[in-house]
C-alpha cells in the first residue's frame, strides 16, 4: 500500500501547532512562509480532513486536525529514534550490550549508574546476567560479557576496585543455634543481651548449611574448566542445603531449615526481625571485594566503554559500603 501523506507534512504540521502560527513555524523549519502554506493544503487535500484554522493572527488546528496530530506524534518520535539510533549504529555504538554481575553485588550500584547512562543513551538495549564463581569467570574469559563485575580479578584480565560486600551468617530467630547463642535453654529464663555467647564452629557442624550453587554450566565447559568449578567459604555441615540464588536462601532461612552467610545489604533491605545474625568464633564475619574489568578489553564498544566509565564515577560512592 503507497502511503498518501509524509513524515515530512505530518512534521509541518506538528511546528505550527508548536509554534503557533504559520510564520513561527517556517522561521523553526527554516523554509519559506509560501511552502508551508502549500503543505498543509496538500495534506488536507490528500485527506479530505481541515485541519488548521485561523483565529486571530494564530493558526490553529482543528478538533480533527488535533486528533490526528495526537496518533502522529508517536510515529514522528519513532522517526527520531530511528535517525538518532542510525547515527549511533554509524558511530560503532552498540544496539546491546551484556554486563555480567556477581550475584554478591549490591544491585543499587548497577542500576543507579545504569539510570544515568540510559539518560544520554536511548538506543542501547543492556542484558544483566547474574553470575558466581566459575560462571563469572567463564563469561569473562570467554569474552561472552562487556563488562563484568567479579569478586577476585582474573588472570590476564585488568580489574578495578569497585566494593566490597561484608557477609554474615544467619538463622531464624527461632532456631536452635539463635535460642543458644542467647543463652536459653529449656529451664532457664533469658539473660542479659550483653552476656551474648559466640557460636563455634562445631556447633555449626551439626546443623544444615544453606550455600549457594555455582552458576556455571558445567555442560559448556572443557575438561579443564570442570575442574574449576568452585566452593567458597567453611563447608563442614553434615547436611547442606544447594540452591540457586539468595532469594531462595532466604526462604530457607527463614523457615528455620539452616544457617546461611548472606550479605548485609541483603539483609538491610529485608528489614526482617525474624532473623538473627550469629556470633561466631573467629568466623562472624567476613568480606568480599567487588572488581570491575572489561573482558573485551581493546574491542569493548562505544556503549559499553560510555557505561563502564558510569560505573567507575559511582564507585567512590559505593566503595566501603556493604
Amino acid at each position: 500500500m503507497r502511503l498518501k501523506t509524509t513524515l515530512e507534512q505530518w512534521l509541518t504540521l506538528s511546528e505550527v501547532e508548536r509554534a503557533g502560527s504559520i510564520q513561527g513555524a517556517a522561521k523553526a523549519l527554516n523554509k519559506s512562509h509560501t511552502t508551508l502554506i502549500y503543505a498543509i493544503k496538500k495534506l488536507e487535500q490528500q485527506l479530505g480532513v481541515t485541519l488548521l484554522k485561523v483565529e486571530g493572527r494564530r493558526a490553529v488546528l482543528t478538533e480533527d486536525g488535533q486528533s490526528l496530530l495526537r496518533r502522529a506524534g508517536s510515529m514522528l518520535e519513532q522517526a527520531r529514534e530511528l535517525e538518532e539510533m542510525g547515527t549511533q549504529i554509524a558511530k560503532g555504538v552498540e544496539s546491546e550490550i551484556v554486563i555480567a554481575v556477581d550475584h554478591l553485588c549490591n544491585l543499587d550500584w548497577i542500576y543507579q549508574p545504569m539510570a544515568a547512562f540510559l539518560a544520554t543513551n536511548s538506543t542501547t538495549s543492556i542484558q544483566v546476567v547474574e553470575t558466581s564463581l566459575s560462571k563469572t569467570t567463564h563469561m569473562v574469559t570467554n569474552e561472552q560479557a562487556d563488562i563484568a563485575i567479579i569478586t577476585l580479578p582474573i588472570t590476564n584480565y585488568p580489574a578495578e576496585a569497585f566494593g566490597h560486600v561484608s557477609m554474615v551468617p544467619v538463622v531464624a530467630a527461632s532456631h536452635p543455634l539463635a535460642e543458644c547463642q542467647l543463652g536459653l535453654t529449656a529451664q532457664s529464663e533469658p539473660i542479659e543481651q550483653t552476656e551474648l555467647q559466640a557460636i563455634g564452629l562445631h556447633d555449626l557442624a551439626t546443623v544444615p548449611q544453606i550455600v549457594i550453587r555455582d552458576l556455571g554450566d558445567t555442560s559448556l565447559f572443557d575438561d579443564a574448566e570442570k575442574s574449576n568449578v568452585q566452593n567458597v567459604g567453611w563447608l563442614k555441615s553434615r547436611q547442606r542445603i544447594t540452591v540457586d540464588h539468595f532469594s531462595h536462601a532466604f526462604a530457607a532461612v527463614e523457615n528455620g531449615v539452616g544457617y546461611c552467610r548472606l550479605p548485609t545489604h541483603m539483609l538491610a533491605k529485608q528489614s526482617n526481625e525474624n532473623l538473627v545474625a550469629l556470633e561466631i568464633e573467629q568466623a562472624s564475619c567476613y568480606q568480599v571485594p567487588l572488581h570491575i574489568t572489561l573482558p573485551k578489553g581493546g574491542k569493548t564498544g562505544v556503549a559499553a566503554q560510555a557505561f563502564y566509565e558510569q560505573l567507575l564515577v559511582s564507585r567512590g560512592e559505593v566503595r566501603g559500603e556493604n
